[in-house]
């Protein structure tokens, strides 16, 4: 029987799950400290996976728990905005759709000892997803007196997030067909 370690990737991966429901309850009445929570949980996503690559503690606990907690993250906030009724259902149940066939197509190509690992396409969904989250949590806060609309830009990354989550759960599923 194997023990999970606690590197520092694996504790910033675990402190992405942590920080959601903060992020939830705080989101609603102090966007702007649901903002600021949201962008430190989204910014782990991108050390956790830095660092273990870096430092040579990539694990499959990380493998498996990094792209999950990454999912958590982001599904947690559409259905935070399309409570606050600035995302529409749809476009919320597409991603959300999408980011569940990843999931299942990367946990069955593991459990075969085969890692499919993050394209481009999909890291720059991730991208457009934590800024039109951002731009639309920040909706109705001082930061709309900005010289833009942070409604309209975030609208403008969520759609294209979409086409992006689109195209990238294509070649996720490709890929996954020609490994298998």
């Amino acid at each position: 029987m194997h023990t999970l370690r606690i590197n520092l990737p694996t504790a910033l991966t675990l402190s992405r799950i942590v920080l959601i429901p903060v992020f939830v309850l705080i989101v609603y009445n102090h966007p702007v400290i649901g903002a600021l929570v949201f962008s430190i949980a989204s910014i782990t996503d991108f050390l956790d996976g830095y660092l273990a690559r870096r430092s040579g503690q990539v694990t499959k606990f990380g493998i498996i728990m990094d792209p999950l907690a990454d999912k958590f993250l982001i599904i947690s906030a559409l259905i935070v905005l399309v409570d606050m009724e600035r995302l529409s259902a749809l476009i919320a149940i597409i991603l959300i759709t999408r980011e569940f066939l990843v999931t299942a197509l990367r946990v069955v190509a593991l459990s075969k000892d085969i890692v499919i690992p993050a394209e481009t396409g999909g890291k720059l969904k991730t991208g457009a997803q934590i800024t039109s989250i951002l731009c639309l949590i920040l909706v109705g806060t001082a930061f709309d007196r900005l010289p833009f609309d942070l409604y309209d830009i975030g609208i403008v990354f969520i759609w294209i997030a979409l086409i992006l989550a689109v195209v990238s759960g294509v070649q996720y599923t490709v890929s996954f067909w020609k490994r298998i």
